[in-house]
């Protein structure tokens, strides 16, 4: 507790530790949050022996989701742990890390792990610093031999995720928000609390009497969710009434359920129409022509990550310029896959060869 105590007087009060006095009773906040990860560990089949671990950076949601975690795994068997990621990014965070997990050692989490992380500089502090983070996450599970890690995101975050996506124009699938679950390999990572506000998990550790940091970087205007948080919500919560984070979170979980049949139908659609061979693909641009707008991108974009590429709605869109507008064009080069059209066969090959008629 010592070192916690001198972390809150380093810090002012919005960027240090928040000192909560207990009550034993259980509170609706309690409730509610508990529930959420009750029901998300059952959803994603956990069963006693399995390792879980939550992933924790000292802040409210994470410490709430861990609380719940430890309450929740000991009442069915499921051993429960915690990974926090040291980013390196700020003086103060190696000391809040160690003290992260002496209060998560008490709550009977085990392991706990403080996990360094080096953060690149490509796409920014924030892009860099996720994908370091989720790596880190990745390592420590596999390394641990967890079923799953959960993450505290909450339904605020989920709207500050679909407005992102929106003015990005990134597509249905970032405007559709976060996964509550989602596969990697050897584990699953869970997000239990999409349907809990930030309030209920700081109320939460209010009531439980934890502890929990305050991130500077999470007041930081120069990062685009911070803005997001911070002045574009407010504004439309003032024009438009409250409710408008809860709102973009339904409607990311309705889009979510459209997005999930059209990935099914896509996908059986690309498993009749794409003829894979030792160093091409050819699809039937007739049977391809025949599917509607929307599953046929979905087969197109399947196609090309066959060879690596991460295709773009521009590259989708060159490519079925071949399948619907068909005049003699010449073959299209994108990037890691060369895509060709004759007669009724639309073949994609791989870009590392560029010989004229090789496969």
């Amino acid at each position: 507790m010592l070192q916690i105590r001198l972390i809150a007087e380093k810090l002012p009060a919005t960027q240090g530790y928040r000192t909560m006095t207990r009550r034993p009773r259980l509170t609706t906040a309690m409730a509610q949050v508990r529930l959420a990860v009750r029901e998300s560990l059952a959803t994603a089949g956990l069963v006693a022996d399995d390792l879980v671990l939550a992933a924790v950076s000292g802040g409210a949601d994470s410490m709430a989701l861990a609380a719940a975690l430890a309450f929740e795994a000991q009442k069915v068997g499921i051993r429960a742990g915690a990974v926090i990621i040291e980013h390196g990014l700020q003086e103060a965070t190696r000391e809040v890390s160690a003290a992260t997990a002496r209060k998560l050692e008490a709550l009977g989490l085990n392991p706990v792990v403080v996990r360094e992380v080096t953060v690149g500089e490509v796409g920014g502090v924030e892009a860099a610093a996720r994908q370091a983070r989720y790596a880190g996450l990745a390592a420590q599970a596999r390394a641990a031999g967890a079923k799953a890690v959960l993450l505290g995101h909450t339904l605020n975050d989920q709207a500050e995720t679909v407005l992102l996506g929106l003015a990005r124009g990134s597509g249905p699938r970032s405007v559709a928000g976060m996964e509550p679950e989602t596969a990697a390999a050897g584990f699953a990572y869970l997000r239990p609390l999409l349907g809990i506000k930030r309030a209920q998990t700081e109320q939460f550790c209010l009531d439980a009497g934890i502890e929990f940091w305050v991130d500077p970087f999470n007041s930081d205007q120069k990062f685009a969710r911070v803005r997001v948080r911070e002045v574009a919500l407010p504004v439309l919560e003032g024009a438009l009434g409250p409710g408008v984070a809860e709102a973009l979170a339904r409607t990311a979980q309705l889009l979510r359920e459209d997005l999930d049949l059209l990935d099914s139908q896509a996908q059986e659609c690309f498993e009749k129409l794409v003829r894979r061979g030792p160093t091409s693909v050819v699809v039937s641009v007739s049977a391809l022509a025949a599917q509607p707008l929307p599953i046929s991108s979905r087969v197109i974009h399947s196609v090309v990550g066959i060879f690596g590429g991460a295709a773009t709605k521009n590259h989708v869109d060159e490519v079925l310029q071949l399948v619907l507008n068909w005049h003699g064009q010449k073959e299209l080069t994108l990037p890691s896959v060369r895509v060709v059209r004759h007669g009724d066969d639309l073949t994609f090959k791989s870009a590392k060869t560029l010989r004229p008629g090789a496969c």
